[in-house]
């Protein structure tokens, strides 16, 4: 792991995630997506889309020989045996991807964002865990608003996530989303601050 000081965000669907780490962006800090690292390592040429290719057949390439993520969204979803396997080949790559990424990173200090950090190995990788908390109510609006699917879908995605017990226990600071973004802006900037002491602090130790 690099030497550096790594701030892990993460936070159930419709939390606001994404809303946070852009204004640590904005700050000046990297931001490493575990998503994106998700999509780098299935993209044409790499041997995690030749192993998934290889288990689930041609099918689950679109037209320009790019993973279809929704049709095997859909295979992995209908049978917990295929998410294994599907996990299995992609975490540690993903793990490997995010390493690399946090080794480049050139801020005093970095985010690594990722909606499994709790779940997985990724955690390991944070100094601090940032969970973002809105209550779930407002996670179900938020996410019918942004991606037009029902208060269902909404619902099925969230229980397949860690419940928000479980990960404002696994959180070293809360960030609660629930208020304005003038709210959020004040929040961010006083994390920024004591991050970059910690950081230094960090770099001296």
């Amino acid at each position: 792991m690099s030497t550096r000081f790594v701030v892990g965000v993460t936070g159930g669907i419709g939390s606001g995630k994404s809303a946070v780490t852009d204004r640590f962006a904005a700050a000046g800090v990297v931001v490493i997506d575990a998503d994106q690292a998700a999509r780098t390592v299935v993209e044409p040429g790499t041997g995690g889309l030749a192993a998934i290719v290889e288990h689930f057949g041609d099918s689950i390439l679109d037209g320009d020989g790019r993973l279809d993520r929704p049709a095997l969204r859909r295979r992995v979803f209908e049978d917990p045996a295929e998410r294994a396997w599907l996990e299995q080949l992609t975490h540690p790559l993903i793990g490997e991807q995010i390493a690399r990424e946090l080794a480049a990173a050139t801020s005093p200090y970095c985010i690594l964002s990722s909606p499994l950090l709790l779940e997985t190995r990724q955690k390991d990788l944070a100094d601090v865990i940032v969970v973002v908390d809105v209550p779930e109510e407002l996670q179900v609006a938020r996410t019918m608003a942004r991606d037009d699917n029902d208060a269902e879908l909404v619902r099925k995605i969230m229980a397949a996530q860690l419940s928000r017990a479980e990960r404002l226990e696994g959180a070293d600071i809360i960030i609660d989303n629930s208020g304005t973004l003038a709210d959020l802006d004040e929040r961010v900037a006083e994390l920024h601050a004591e991050f970059l002491a910690r950081a230094e602090l960090a770099r001296e130790g």
